[in-house]
Parts: structure tokens; sequence; C-alpha cells
């Protein structure tokens, strides 16, 4: 049986990935065109959104420290 912890939600697995790619001199690169997502204020059904527009690169670098 394994004994890493289950991932449930998106931050999750975001933080996982970057823990693993964390000292192995990783690059994970997202690029956007014309990505819209509407962001709520607060969980629940009467939650209001607020559109997000991306468009362009978002790169994250990992390196060991000297």
């Amino acid at each position: 049986m394994s004994k890493e912890p289950s991932i449930t939600t998106w931050p999750d697995l975001a933080i996982g990935l970057y823990d693993k790619l964390t000292g192995r001199h990783a690059e994970i690169t997202y690029e956007f065109e014309n990505l819209e997502i509407n962001v709520p204020s607060h969980v629940g059904a009467d939650a209001t959104h607020t559109p997000w527009k991306l468009n362009g690169t978002l790169r994250i670098r990992t390196r060991d420290q000297a």
C-alpha cells in the first residue's frame, strides 16, 4: 500500500508536482492563448464571478541552492 498522500484538489496536484521537481533542474511551462477563467468570489451557489484573461507564458523553474 502506498504511503503517499491522496490528491483531491488541483492545488494539491500542483504542490505535489512542484515538490517532486524541486532540486531536479526542472522547468514547468504553461502557455495560454486567450484563456478566460471565471473566478468565484467564494464557495457557494450565490457566488459572483470575475473573469480573468490569460494570454502569454508562465514559467516555473527549480534549481539546487549552491
